[in-house]
């Protein structure tokens, strides 16, 4: 017998909010109880093909229905289907069904306050606490993370090679981009906590929502989701060095320091001050407007515009990560 194959959609909405970055949130209700799920998740929903022209018509009408919220920049991501990690949902259509997820890329640059319930932005922190480098490597990686991997790995020099490469361990460089193979290496680990709540749904279980977790490796969200955040915030750190989508964060004037913080807060890294306005300077990505803001409470600063005529002028590309070295 073949199973009925369900198209769930679902959406990465990022922003960027007092200098940290936030995805947009929903606590779905168990159709069984009426209660909001004891874990966040991202908006999603089922693609009517009866009802819906596309994909992204439909996931921009399901998004304002759960969340009432208006999407503006959005990109495909990916197509999730691994067979366990699909949504146990009454309202996708899920049960017996095989749920195949694709997930959306959305950006805003104002996390506005939404009156929908069970609805909140959530700093990406608290599901990759690991990823935030801004103020130095995270001391969590070190004394929880990379020691509980390698009492996986069992001396099985493949598994070292990976937790060395990803985890930055014996001087191999950081990676900002490689978000979602770090998760998949917890999870493969055991140690990201939907692991034990998917092998389970795969054999038919119960696959009760983790009700405790290690805060060092993250809150677990309901579902894929947390995989499916991870494709989309290392997607969107890759786009940063060679599409200017920083920009989709920013309000039509900023200063330069805010459009580094917004930078900093999407690459989870510290930079250079003076080489990142150098590099804005050479990119000629910005143009200063001859007012001040006098509001940052110090010397007042220079407003500028992206050049967003430039996007149909010529190609261009993102924004370079001029690091700020430590010592």
């Amino acid at each position: 017998m073949s199973a009925t194959v369900v198209i769930g959609l679902s959406a990465v909405i990022m922003a960027v909010q007092g200098g940290e970055g936030v995805v947009l949130t929903v606590r779905p209700h168990d159709p069984r109880t009426s209660r909001p799920s004891t874990l966040g998740g991202l908006p999603f929903g089922p693609f009517d093909p009866e009802g819906q022209r596309t994909f992204e018509l439909s996931l921009r009408a399901f998004v304002a229905a759960q969340t009432r919220f208006e999407l503006g920049y959005v990109e495909q991501l990916y197509t999730f289907g691994d067979k366990g990690r699909d949504a146990p949902l009454a309202d996708v259509g899920a049960g017996a069904a095989r749920v195949i997820s694709v997930g959306y890329l959305a950006l805003t640059n104002e996390a506005v306050d939404l009156p929908a319930p069970d609805t909140a932005w959530a700093p990406w922190t608290r599901f990759f606490p690991w990823e935030d480098w801004r103020r130095g490597r995270p001391a969590l990686i070190d004394e929880a993370i990379v020691p509980a991997l390698k009492a996986w790995a069992k001396g099985d020099d493949a598994r070292l090679s990976r937790i060395r490469l990803l985890f930055a361990q014996e001087g191999a460089p950081w990676n900002e981009e490689r978000v979602l193979e770090r998760y998949e290496l917890l999870y493969e680990a055991g140690l990201a906590s939907e692991a034990a709540r998917d092998r389970d749904r795969a054999r038919g279980g119960p696959a009760p929502e983790p009700e405790r977790f290690d805060p060092a490796f993250g809150e677990p969200m309901i579902s894929d989701h947390r995989r499916i955040l991870a494709t989309g915030l290392g997607r969107l750190r890759g786009k940063l060095k060679y599409r200017p989508v920083a920009f989709e964060f920013m309000p039509a004037e900023f200063t330069l320091s805010r459009l580094q913080r917004v930078v900093e807060a999407i690459a989870g890294v510290a930079l250079h001050k003076q080489n990142f306005r150098r590099m804005l300077e050479r990119a000629g990505l910005v143009a200063g407007l001859g007012r001040f803001d006098v509001d940052t409470g110090g010397r007042p600063a220079e407003l500028f515009r992206f050049r967003r005529e430039l996007l149909g002028a010529r190609p261009i590309s993102g924004l370079a990560l001029p690091l700020l070295r430590e010592g």
